[in-house]
């Protein structure tokens, strides 16, 4: 992988990493995460690690099991973690207005400007757009 800098990374890709269901996105988002792991390259929020326990445990198929989703977020707490605050949402609510995005993916783009990040890798935003200093890429595009 060449060198991409401080990533952050959204629930999404985690999900589709830890879901055995998902057959084609699945080794896609290995990769990177492995990529992540070796680099140290790889940040999250809060946001990220909630989202996730609840996507695995109610939203797999089967559901992953309480205590596994509780072992992969604590995983995941090993790498550098932006804890969501006050000035955060605030920040988001206006670039929520300001770039016309939903709330909770304002909070993920402020999150990730936050953790220093160069690039956000999530299937939600539209890529190669720049938001708050954030390259947006779609990994599985």
């Amino acid at each position: 992988m060449a060198e991409v800098g401080i990533t952050f990374v959204d629930t999404n890709v985690l999900a589709y990493a830890h879901d055995p269901s998902e057959g084609e996105k699945r080794p896609i988002a290995l990769a990177l995460l492995q990529d992540l792991w070796r680099d140290r390259a790889g940040r999250i929020s809060t946001q990220v690690l909630q989202e996730l326990y609840v996507v695995a445990t109610r939203k797999f198929d089967p559901p992953m099991a309480r205590r596994m989703a509780r072992e992969v977020i604590a995983l995941y707490a090993a790498w550098p973690v932006v804890e969501i605050d006050v000035p955060m949402i605030l920040a988001a609510a206006k670039l929520e207005e300001r770039h016309t995005l939903s709330f909770w993916d304002a909070l993920i783009v402020e999150a990730a400007a936050r953790s220093g990040a160069t690039r956000l890798v999530t299937e939600d935003l539209q890529a190669g757009r720049r938001l708050a200093g954030v390259r947006i890429e779609n990994p599985f595009g």
